[in-house]
């Protein structure tokens, strides 16, 4: 048994790990860059149609606003869902993205968005800001075909 210098509590054993990102597969974008908020609702509408629950997109952008990779960051119930900044900027850092934009679903149909929405899309703001990731836009999409930017509405 190894021990620490000057005492005998037993040595801890670090791990030594890497960290890779698995593509789990692709979509086709025509428009190449998002640069309105329609052209991002396009994108994530592909995943977010038809859910029965509430999902949570991250989907992370170079620096010419082109699509890098797209990661489903939380699954909540019907009406709301647990998000946490380090899950969100987690794939963000892993994808070495310039800037990223959240999407999730409102499944009632109703785009409006929730106090909880707000509050998330604020504290996430800010942590892209510590880290060096834009927070662009924050859109809600619903089985309509609508959609609601909060850029937009000038909540973010």
């Amino acid at each position: 048994m190894i021990v620490a210098e000057n005492n005998n509590t037993p040595a801890k054993r670090v791990s030594i790990v890497s960290i890779k990102m698995v593509k789990e597969g692709s979509i086709l974008y025509a428009g190449r860059k998002i640069t309105t908020s329609s052209q991002a609702a396009e994108i994530a509408r592909q995943f977010l149609e038809d859910c029965d629950r509430e999902k949570l997109i991250v989907c992370c952008l170079d620096t010419k606003n082109q699509p890098l990779s797209m990661s489903v960051v939380s699954i909540g119930s019907l009406n709301s869902s647990i998000v946490h900044p380090r899950e969100v900027y987690k794939i963000a850092i892993l994808s070495n993205a310039s800037s990223i934009i959240l999407f999730n679903n409102h499944p009632s149909g109703d785009t409006t968005p929730s106090n909880e929405d707000i509050s998330i899309t604020t504290r996430l703001k800010e942590c892209g800001k510590l880290i060096g990731v834009e927070l662009i836009d924050h859109i809600i999409i619903s089985d309509e075909g609508k959609y609601c930017s909060l850029k937009e509405k000038g909540i973010l």
